[in-house]
């Protein structure tokens, strides 16, 4: 594809009466900044600051700098609001699946009591189900650990993939999450009808119950 074919995939509005509120806000702020600043300055520079005694002059200096870390994180939060615009996604300027690039997604963890295994996996899965040509789509799963708890779940995670999958590219499921979608769809009392809908939901949800019976046992062991 040339770079002149390539079309804009979204849409920004600046919004200017944000934008001038926002900005005269900075401006009232910094300035009221800079007085309280002086202020506090100009007690160091009295000539007769040696008549203040040492904890007045340490109090009045672990003031000044709090002020000024605050007035510093203060600072770093102003970009953001300095021209604060709303963007509008244009699908319909998505590249073909064969232009699109190809994406790697890496996945870290390194003890399997903090992270447990069936969390993990939640996670690969929902990379996995990523709304993007699968060809294109590689999924990476680190363990520094290097525990076979990881690895016997992995196994397990892509023995489901082949169902959960084509169950999510059929009904559109959203989150793509397993546990995430079991749990919304309990809330809402919709699990009964994607049942009906589809038996290989009850297959689904038992494979899912499995995998956390089975981790769970496993990260017990150690």
């Amino acid at each position: 594809m040339k770079c002149y074919d390539i079309k804009p995939l979204n849409h920004f509005h600046v919004h200017k009466k944000w934008t001038f509120f926002n900005r005269t806000h900075m401006f009232l702020h910094f300035l009221a900044l800079l007085i309280t600043f002086y202020y506090r300055a100009s007690f160091f520079f009295k000539k007769n600051y040696l008549k203040y005694k040492m904890v007045e002059f340490l109090a009045w200096l672990l003031i000044l700098v709090s002020e000024l870390m605050l007035a510093f994180i203060w600072v770093l939060r102003q970009p953001y609001y300095w021209r604060p615009i709303t963007r509008t996604v244009l699908p319909k300027n998505l590249p073909k699946d064969d232009d699109l690039p190809g994406i790697d997604v890496f996945i870290c963890t390194a003890d399997a009591d903090k992270e447990p295994t069936f969390d993990v996996m939640n996670t690969v899965i929902s990379a996995m189900a990523l709304d993007y040509p699968p060809h294109k789509l590689h999924v990476y799963l680190s363990d520094d650990a290097g525990t076979s708890v990881t690895l016997d779940g992995l196994k397990d995670a892509w023995v489901f993939t082949t169902w959960w999958l084509p169950f999510c590219r059929r009904y559109d499921v959203k989150p793509p999450c397993p546990r995430a979608f079991f749990e919304e769809t309990e809330k809402e009392g919709k699990s009964s009808e994607m049942c009906i809908k589809d038996r290989k939901h009850i297959k689904v949800y038992s494979i899912i119950f499995f995998l956390s019976k089975v981790t769970f046992c496993c990260c017990n062991c150690f």
